[in-house]
């Protein structure tokens, strides 16, 4: 296998600390990996900086990011620019995550979230903007006002984007269950409401799944579905939905098996991806030590599987699982008392 390239961007505050620690064990598998590393978004040139990550990118094979506050300016181009439309968000209890459950074993399902459309458009602005649409409410059977004060926000749901999403989501379905895995794909919505927006949405996935037979399809509004995510999260397999959905569930999701410092994420296009964990830039404990760098090392071995590293990948995961499974080194919000140093090289020592 050729050398792969690998552009490697810190993020801000305490995220560059998770950064460093999936480095170090990725340094320890000693893989043909080229990383062409970046500093902190703190550290960025403004324009500068911004068009050698940019560059950087264009010739990698992957990329891994640290969560941004703002000050790493590339996750637009990662996601935009590289059309990266899947985010991955895999919700797997590991024996020895701080889950809140008192059953959480079996937990093991993914969040495919559409990527690139839906209210993350930024297409916002004063309500008085709309006034010459005369757009009537079939709720309310009248004419929107226009006159309050008030601001606006556009939802974009397309045929293309869904139907791609979708297809996205049944072949990992079709690859989970050659694993052993249901072989189910589950659609959730707000159609009974958005019986326009999320309706097409929800009509796109259904056909698209009923030209994969072996799969298994359901369908939830999303209400009930956020219900089913603490109540009964073992009977799914992959589900799939529109972007602000995605984001919010995936982080309800990380709450059943033990919080945002255990959810990696992988966003996919046809030909690249990227790889960053699912929280934020904890910019309350920056300079502890204390953040717990799971999230990351499991969003580098989703890359590491991406780039056909697979060997490298599972005896990374194998090390984790037996931290955690011993329990001795872990972090705060894992009950523990270890510093995000001595996790790392917890999981170095079990490779």
């Amino acid at each position: 296998m050729p050398t792969k390239k690998v552009v490697v961007l810190p993020g801000d505050d305490t995220a560059p600390d998770t950064v460093a620690a999936a480095m170090e064990v990725m340094r320890a598998l000693r893989m043909d990996i080229e990383f062409v590393e970046f500093p902190p978004g703190e550290q960025w040139v403004r324009g500068e900086t911004d068009k050698a990550a940019r560059a950087a990118i264009d010739t990698s094979d992957s990329t891994l990011f640290g969560s941004t506050s703002g000050k790493t300016n590339a996750i637009v181009y990662l996601r935009w620019g590289k059309q990266t439309y899947a985010n991955v968000r895999p919700c797997r209890y590991l024996k020895g995550f701080r889950s809140p459950l008192a059953d959480p074993d079996g937990i093991d399902f993914v969040i495919v979230r559409e990527n690139m459309e839906d209210l993350y458009l930024g297409l916002e602005g004063p309500l008085t903007a709309l006034e010459p649409l005369h757009l009537y409410s079939r709720l309310i059977r009248r004419e929107l006002d226009t006159s309050e004060r008030g601001i606006y926000a556009i939802k974009v749901i397309t045929e293309r984007n869904s139907r791609r999403i979708a297809h996205f989501a049944c072949k990992l379905a079709m690859r989970r269950k050659a694993e052993g895995y249901p072989g189910k794909v589950t659609c959730t919505a707000k159609y009974n409401m958005l019986r326009e927006s999320d309706e097409l949405f929800r009509r796109v996935v259904e056909e698209t799944v009923a030209g994969y037979p072996e799969l298994k399809y359901e369908q939830y509004i999303v209400d009930d579905f956020a219900r089913r995510i603490v109540q009964s999260s073992k009977d799914l397999d992959v589900v799939v939905m529109p972007n602000l959905y995605g984001d919010i569930l995936s982080d309800a999701a990380a709450g059943t098996i033990g919080g945002l410092g255990l959810a990696p994420s992988g966003c996919y296009g046809d030909d690249y991806a990227y790889f960053e964990s699912v929280h934020g830039t904890a910019p309350d404990i920056k300079g502890m030590g204390i953040i717990n760098p799971t999230a990351t090392m499991l969003s580098a071995i989703m890359m590491l599987d991406y780039l056909g590293f697979r060997d490298q990948a599972k005896r990374w995961e194998n090390a984790l699982r037996k931290v955690y499974a011993e329990g001795k080194v872990l972090t705060p919000d894992q009950g523990g008392s270890g510093k995000t140093v001595e996790f790392t090289r917890a999981v170095v020592a079990n490779l």
